[in-house]
């Protein structure tokens, strides 16, 4: 069952900057209504904006709701959680979208989704400022004052254009004259790093004034960017004449920068706040003179044209193409979108059928974990109608639809590394540290093989002696690992002193298993452990990095490859992925030496080839009945089936 990218309800769009929340609805493509402005200040948070619109809308939407909605936000987007830089709203997009009850939730950087406005504009959409010609395809580059500065551009790529994500307006500011110098010097004062976005953008045109004023011997009055503005082009104020001066110069040495750094052939666009407003003044205001003043480099940018855009809904264009780029990926990927595609069959399904999607819809990950008789039992139906449930959408059995819900509940949260930083609150720090977990677990578990998961298993159940090695912080994970295996009545022991490891490998036995745990794989002292071991003709297990010499010295390599804040030296993430290494190992193990566990296991599989034959199915080629006495890789296959 496809996803509806039609306009069966309209789309949300929204451009959030640090003072204003944009909101509209589109209800064809391109085609904008209900457009409002609200003040950010009138409300606590985002969720409360966006409700207040949404309520304000009721009527036009006839009493159905809204499915998709794109956000375009003044700051960077990474990962989840959104903390907007010139304001204090902060919010998880999960968590948003589930408010909302939204399908859909894409949430871009302004500046991104501007950006992929730039192919769609006409050339009655901009203004060009001096010469040039625009070559293309080439980079583009847009950059626009606001409340801070926004810079962005756009690489040609096949058949469309991928949108660069930058911070461009935080690079540091370097002045042209000696105006600028002392404009520097005040700054200076207030701020220890003096970037573009701190004079080119509305609060920079304040900064400016005062420092002008100072320049001047005089005392500034207390005046606002649009006071400023008006004022200097009405001409009353020499002050604020020279600070809009000086902005728009600022402005053309920022737009000269991101041109040579980016090789942007294609132009540079103009956008934001600010600049569109100042009309016939930009066009003769120093910017061009000053985007083209490069030194050796003069020559190479006057040939590169700029734009003011002028377009009124440009990033409404732009998000709308995101999301609708996002709805036409998660078409081509069913499972990324199956609660979607759950709640659209609803109405197509029997009774006892829809029983289970309630079940599903209202629990998703708990049927991640839960078996076919939970699930059946929790939906009050039978095995057989959670089968049919399945089939219904599309999936070959519960084990296919239990890989497309895993992908569709983790696309939500994609795979990423936030860096903790040193002014994070307690609440920051906190959510960090989880959310880099959750992601580093979300990649192991992609990249675990199971055939090597049943031969590490394999391998520790033929042993006759266990050892666990490891150094600093990891030694806890080894001794968890021997506690372990203990309980289960198997020989093991754990060293993690260095200079016991090497006394200990020396009195290894053919057969015996040495499982070595390390980050980096690097570390001579485990290495020397692995030669050791393979000489007394044990064979070695890692838990340690992909393409690392000890993962190809191991007779059976579990890898785990993650981000780790190395700056702290405190293995925040690797040491709880080698810890759920070992669990899945011990699992492994528990229910292979377990024979009443092996019989349930057995009676369970046989149960589901029963029901496929109850539902009219065929068993696949080179299926088999399971028999008590079969080995047990199938409960690895059920403990790793997400990676494959």
């Amino acid at each position: 069952m496809p996803l509806n990218l039609s306009f069966d309800s309209p789309r949300l769009i929204a451009d959030i900057g640090g003072t204003y929340a944009r909101f509209t609805l589109e209800t064809a493509p391109g085609e904008f209504s209900q457009i409002a402005s609200l003040r950010c200040a009138d409300f606590a948070d985002f969720h409360a904006a966006v409700s207040s619109y949404i309520s304000s809308v009721a009527p036009q939407l006839g009493g159905g709701s809204i499915a998709h909605a794109a956000i375009a936000i003044a700051n960077p987007v990474e990962g989840d959680q959104v903390r907007m830089t010139n304001y204090h709203w902060q919010f998880s997009i999960e968590e948003m979208r589930q408010r909302l009850g939204f399908e859909t939730l894409v949430v871009v950087n302004d500046f991104t989704a501007l950006a992929m406005a730039l192919p769609k504009l006409s050339a009655g959409d901009v203004r060009q400022i001096g010469g040039g010609e625009a070559r293309m395809p080439s980079v583009i580059g847009l950059l626009g004052a606001g409340s801070g500065l926004g810079v962005s551009g756009l690489i040609p790529a096949a058949e469309g254009w991928i949108a660069l994500g930058t911070e461009g307006g935080h690079t540091n500011f370097a002045p042209r004259d000696e105006r600028e110098i002392a404009i520097l010097r005040h700054a200076w004062k207030e701020f220890e790093h003096v970037s573009f976005e701190r004079l080119a953008s509305g609060p920079g045109l304040e900064l400016i004034y005062r420092a002008l004023a100072e320049h001047a011997g005089q005392a500034p009055e207390d005046l606002h960017a649009p006071e400023i503005t008006q004022r200097a082009l009405e001409g009353d104020d020499p002050i604020c004449k020279d600070t809009l001066e000086v902005f728009c110069a600022v402005l053309g040495t920022a737009a000269s920068n991101l041109a040579v750094t980016l090789g942007a052939l294609g132009g540079i666009y103009i956008g934001g706040g600010i600049v569109p407003r100042l009309g016939a003044y930009f066009d003769q205001s120093p910017f061009r003179a000053r985007f083209e003043d490069k030194g050796r480099f003069s020559d190479y940018v006057a040939a590169i044209p700029t734009f003011v855009i002028t377009a009124e809904h440009a990033t409404f264009k732009g998000a709308s193409a995101i999301l609708e780029s996002q709805l036409r990926t998660l078409e081509a990927t069913p499972g990324s979108a199956i609660l979607s595609q759950i709640r659209r069959a609803c109405a197509e399904l029997s009774p006892a059928e829809l029983r289970v999607a309630e079940h599903v819809l209202a629990h998703p990950r708990a049927v991640l974990n839960d078996p076919i008789v939970e699930i059946a039992r929790a939906a009050q139906v039978s095995q057989p109608t959670v089968i049919r449930f399945c089939r219904s959408l599309g999936c070959e059995g519960l084990s296919d639809f239990k890989l497309r819900l895993a992908s569709g509940l983790t696309g939500t949260v994609p795979v990423t590394h936030t860096q903790v930083n040193l002014d994070d609150s307690m609440q920051e720090l906190g959510a960090k540290v989880l959310g880099n977990t959750a992601s580093a677990i979300l990649q192991v578990r992609s990249q675990l093989n199971r055939e090597t998961i049943a031969r590490a298993v394999d391998l520790l159940l033929g042993a006759g002696h266990i050892e666990f090695y490891a150094v600093g912080h990891y030694g806890v994970v080894a001794q968890d690992a021997q506690f372990k295996f203990l309980r289960f009545g198997m020989s093991s022991a754990a060293y993690t002193d260095t200079r016991l490891q090497m006394l200990a490998a020396n009195v290894l036995k053919p057969r015996d298993v040495a499982v070595i745990i390390s980050s980096g794989g690097r570390l001579s002292e485990l290495l020397e452990v692995a030669d050791k071991a393979h000489a007394r003709g044990a064979y070695v297990v890692a838990i340690t990095a992909s393409q690392s010499p000890l993962a190809r010295k191991a007779d059976a390599a579990l890898i785990v490859d993650h981000a780790e804040d190395v700056a702290t030296h405190l293995p925040m993430i690797s040491r709880i992925l080698h810890l759920l290494v070992i669990d899945i190992l011990a699992v492994g193990v528990a229910m292979r030496r377990n024979p009443e566990g092996a019989e349930l296991l057995a009676r369970q599989a046989q149960i589901a080839l029963d029901e496929n034959e109850e539902s009219g199915s065929k068993p696949k080629a080179g299926a088999r009945r399971a028999a008590p006495g079969v080995s047990l890789a199938s409960p690895l296959a059920k403990l790793t089936s997400h990676s494959r």
